[in-house]
């Protein structure tokens, strides 16, 4: 597939979806967890607190697998394989643009010392089952 389209389909996936899981490294073993994903271009973003696992092992280890659009509807669904460093960062014009109310669970509010947004910027993304064999842009 021409490396523009695959881009155009993955663009599609990470429009469609907000949901899915990040795997970060803890002892050379993947440590897995839901996530909400934002994105610009194919850069992603998750708000997440400094206080959690997920901050202390992405100090230790950036790399991190992001899976994204899966919707359960059969064998044929289009989803994303992401592998790719991640940073923490604590920009408040990130902070700003990335919350929400139903944030308020775990973080008091955009100004909360402990908010935090991750960024992961993609090594490769693997387009999976889009109708035929996997496809992957490198980045």
């Amino acid at each position: 597939m021409e490396q523009q389209l695959l881009k155009e389909k993955i663009m599609e996936v990470l429009g469609e979806s907000k949901v899915g899981t990040l795997a970060t490294v803890v002892d050379n073993k993947p440590h897995t967890r839901y996530m909400t994903f934002f994105h610009e271009d194919l850069t992603m973003y998750t708000p997440t607190s400094k206080e959690t696992y997920k901050a202390e092992e992405i100090e230790k280890n950036a790399n991190v697998h992001i899976l994204l659009g899966y919707e359960g509807e059969g064998m044929g669904d289009a989803y994303i394989e992401v592998q790719g460093k991640a940073a923490i960062r604590e920009e408040h014009s990130l902070k700003d643009k990335f919350w929400n109310e139903r944030m308020k669970k775990w973080i008091e509010s955009p100004n909360d010392p402990e908010f935090i947004i991750l960024e992961i910027k993609p090594e490769t993304i693997r387009l999976m089952n889009d109708h035929g064999e996997p496809e992957e842009l490198r980045l």
